[in-house]
């Protein structure tokens, strides 16, 4: 309706919405939600500053009421709702929220628990130190001014801002379609960072940081890496992450606990501390006892109890993945620039501010020089009349009336009207010989003020010197130090950080499940015992290895095909010891008719370079290890396998070491690695041992020569000795080899060989999936061509199919014998019949020389190094 024409006007709905919209937007945008770059402040603030600083509320007067200060910015600038002007005046009190507090504050202003402050009518309130340097010289036209809401006062647009408050203190909102969050900084660093801009204007970002590297929280903590500081100084966009101030501390009980006194910025400690309370109920953090609040006076005190039995580091990691022990904190630097939003960088924001200063410089020195020049004006009409006095006091006396006296002295002595005003408003008393001396030296001073203002005017290099002095004036009086550290090159948080280190036992099934069980669950058994139960497996699968790493490790798994898979170990569920595990289809991507035959564990600290691979007939071959870290989610080509044959055995191997392969029928052969050629990753190796008809392959083991160990092997039976290796000769590869087992149908095939020593504990399954656990040293040391003795019991249907080592614990004595509510052991009868059969055995293999002729043809097989 148009009201002059008292017409309707047709508007069409998108135009009307589209121009209303806007307008609120920029209304929010301008006049709300986003601080001023100059000044740092939204309006609000701003408004509460002056209108405290407008009733004399200064940090030398006494506190007011803050119901008083809320009434009079809504009376006079801010119509809006009572509470929220008294909430952001609650927000520059609170020294958890912002770096450098404005408004001092008496009463409850709330806490860092999310405490609300109390009603407006119990606290009390007044400027801090520091926010009369906002205010300072805002009575000499530094700034401009505009009217208020309903156009009865002058309220200014920006303050002049004796620091930069932006930065300091920093800023966070919400406009319409757009959002702001400025991390607060130290005061020093900040004005450091300044000046180096003044000296140089051109300076780099680089540069720059080493003043101001990063920000610096109220609340402490840690930040995380320098990658999202950089990109939000670069491009006023990152992400900082911040971590709270943790430590462990010991307990004379054993026990240990987790002491924190820092958190992240705006990270509330009773919800945390809720938190954390949750996830242990819920089982989402395991080994915490006792969660309690010590914090006080003297600062945040958080105390997490934790049970002896975990690790203190694995449960903080945890706290840091799981908890807001650890925030991100998003940078948007947007703030407005001549009424526009903009995102700036760090060199930006500093920039608006000093040429901010500038201006503030410039109106100050302005101001102050109109006022010495009117002073020097009237003090040169004073010093004028007296130097005529007698004419000047006859010509006041003979005026009727002060506007007669007033136009007389400017006629007849051509003084200004401001100049005869003064005159005749001079006291007696300055007509006196001293009071004359001090007006001719006021005026002269007052003429050297006016000489230094109007150079200061002339050059922007002073300008700048004043600037200069100012902010380091400021830092001197309110500088202090760093709160929040800054770790250099800290990496994610990985789900290693979140796993125990400990070892733990890999079993894994003909049918291709597998699982990972810590050592601790099998206990130490003597020889000869059925073992104790190990896994349940489904009807006709049977476990076919088992292995003892770390939870912290890799696993490379071979297959039968030649390729390589790698997977962690904590990726691998953990299962109880009689749970048959998850299936290894799930973990790895294999091909079909595809089946690992090969698992080694390869450790982060691990600096072996060489793997040796062999096959089911004998072929065997050098790669080095780094060709194997980087395999792809599908796996990569291990080796090139001829038609039949499989891969069966990985192992490490470094410079000097020895090889030793076994064949099932008793065969072994002992060959220097060094002798060995390094290869591709893709080549087929060359032959290792010269195999008889019906036999294979069975294991692979490499050793140092410089120390004595003996090599233990067991049959599928449940009979098993160690023999020294240095009763194996070295031969050349490709050779035929010596006899290690005397072989027979009794004892069976051998399932495997190992290097073993007297500090050795081993584990042996069979296809029920039962284990048993014993010492090395119970097993008998005998010949190189002998059955050994019995070291478990098998049935017809169940033969042992794996072997493995671990180094034995210090607790356990060499026989102990624990009770299982599932171990059954033989009579010590049994023991004594399988000793002496097996030193009867002994006795004679020792009196007979039983070698093979050894072929010295090393013939290699074809290689290929594809890739």
């Amino acid at each position: 309706m148009d009201q002059e024409l008292q017409k309707i006007i047709p508007i069409g709905i998108e135009d009307e919405m589209k121009k209303s919209y806007i307008d609120y937007a920029m209304s929010v945008i301008v006049g709300r939600a986003l601080p001023d770059v100059r000044d740092g402040f939204k309006p609000v603030h701003r408004r509460i500053l002056y209108a405290m600083n407008d009733l004399g509320m200064g940090p030398d007067k006494p506190y007011r009421k803050s119901a008083r200060i809320v009434g009079d910015v809504l009376g006079k600038y801010h119509p809006h709702g009572d509470s929220a002007v008294y909430l952001a005046m609650v927000r520059m009190a609170q020294d958890f929220s912002i770096r450098a507090p404005l408004v001092d504050g008496h009463g409850n202003f709330g806490s860092v628990d999310g405490d609300s402050p109390a009603a407006m009518r119990y606290t009390e309130a007044r400027l801090s130190k520091i926010a009369v340097e906002m205010l300072r010289d805002i009575g000499k036209e530094t700034v401009d001014f505009m009217p208020n809401f309903d156009e009865t006062l002058q309220e200014p647009v920006v303050l002049p801002s004796r620091f930069p408050n932006l930065l300091v203190n920093g800023s966070s909102g919400i406009a319409v379609g757009m959002a702001t969050n400025i991390p607060p900084h130290n005061l020093g660093e900040v004005i450091d960072g300044a000046v180096l801009m003044l000296e140089e204007p051109d300076i780099s970002l680089e540069k720059l940081m080493t003043t101001i590297p990063a920000p610096d929280f109220p609340t402490g903590g840690t930040i995380l890496g320098r990658s999202g500081i950089l990109a939000a100084y670069r491009t006023g966009r990152g992400r900082v992450r911040v971590r709270a101030k943790a430590e462990i501390e010991q307990l004379k009980s054993g026990k240990a606990q987790i002491i924190v006194t820092e958190l992240p910025y705006q990270v509330n400690k009773a919800r945390l501390i809720e938190k954390i309370a949750h996830l242990v109920r819920d089982k989402k953090m395991d080994g915490i006892t006792d969660l309690r609040d010590e914090s006080d006076r003297d600062g945040m005190r958080i105390v997490i109890e934790l049970r002896r039995d975990v690790s203190p580091n694995v449960v903080l990691n945890r706290l840091y993945k799981h908890s807001q022990m650890e925030e991100s904190f998003g940078v948007i630097m947007l703030a407005l620039v001549d009424g526009q939003p903009k995102v700036l960088n760090l060199k930006e924001m500093l920039h608006y501010y000093l040429e901010h200063q500038k201006e503030i410089i410039v109106r100050r020195t302005r101001y102050d020089l109109a006022k010495a020049e009117e002073k020097a004006h009237i003090l040169e009409g004073l010093r004028k009349a007296l130097d005529h006095l007698d004419q000047v006091i006859a010509l006041i006396r003979g005026s009727r009336t002060g506007a007669e006296a007033k136009e007389g002295l400017m006629t007849q002595f051509d003084f200004s009207e401001r100049q005869a005003q003064a005159i005749l408003d001079m006291r007696l008393q300055r007509l006196t010989g001293l009071e004359r001396d001090k007006i001719i030296a006021d005026y002269e001073e007052t003429m050297k003020v006016i000489q230094q203002l109007r150079a200061i005017l002339a050059s922007e290099q002073m300008v700048r010197d004043i600037i200069r002095d100012e902010l380091v004036e400021i830092k001197e009086k309110y500088g202090d130090p760093r709160r929040t550290l800054i770790e250099e090159n800290i990496e994610e948080l990985n789900m290693e950080d979140f796993i125990e280190e400990e070892d733990v036992v890999i079993t894994m099934t003909h049918f291709g499940y597998c699982k990972r069980v810590p050592v601790s669950e099998y206990k130490s058994q003597k020889r000869g015992g059925k073992g104790i139960s190990a896994l349940s497996t489904r009807e006709e699968d049977f476990v076919e290895r088992i292995l003892i790493t770390s939870s912290h490790d890799s696993l490379l798994f071979f297959t039968n095909r030649g390729r390589v898979y790698k997977l962690n170990v904590y990726e691998i569920p953990e299962g109880k010891r009689q749970a048959k595990g998850s299936a290894i289809v799930n973990l790895i991507q294999l091909e079909p008719e595809e089946k690992i035959t090969a698992t080694i564990p390869v450790s982060k600290q691990c600096d072996l370079k060489y793997l040796l691979m062999a096959t089911e007939k004998g072929v065997i071959k050098k790669t080095q290890l780094c060709q194997f870290l980087n395999t792809r989610k599908r796996g990569l080509i291990a080796l090139t396998l001829r038609e039949g044959d499989q891969l069966i055995s990985v192992r490490h191997a470094d410079p000097g070491h020895h090889v030793m392969l076994t064949t099932a029928r008793g065969i072994g052969i002992r060959f220097e690695t060094d002798k060995l050629r390094e290869t591709g990753r893709s080549s087929m190796g060359v032959k290792g041992i010269t195999l008889a008809k019906d036999d294979r392959v069975v294991t692979m083991e490499v050793f140092d020569p410089q120390q004595p160990e003996d090599l233990l092997v067991v049959s599928e039976k449940g009979f098993g000795k160690r023999t020294s290796v240095n009763q194996y000769r070295v031969q050349s590869r490709g050779g035929k080899g010596l006899y290690t087992y005397n072989y027979t149908e009794d004892t069976g095939e051998l399932i495997g060989a190992r290097i073993t020593n007297d500090d050795d504990e081993l584990l042996l399954i069979n296809q029920d999936g039962s284990i048993i656990r014993l010492a090395v040293t119970t097993i008998s040391r005998v010949g190189r061509r002998t059955r050994g003795v019995r070291l478990m019991r098998t049935g017809e249907q169940h033969h042992i199919i794996s072997m493995a080592l671990l180094p034995r614990r210090e607790e356990e004595p060499e026989n102990a014998l624990e009770e299982d509510l599932e171990t059954e052991v033989e009579t010590e009868a049994t023991h004594g019949t399988d000793l002496e059969t097996a030193e009867d055995e002994n006795e004679m293999a020792l009196n007979e020389e039983s070698e093979i002729e050894i072929d010295t043809v090393s013939e290699e097989i074809e290689t290929e190094d594809e890739e």
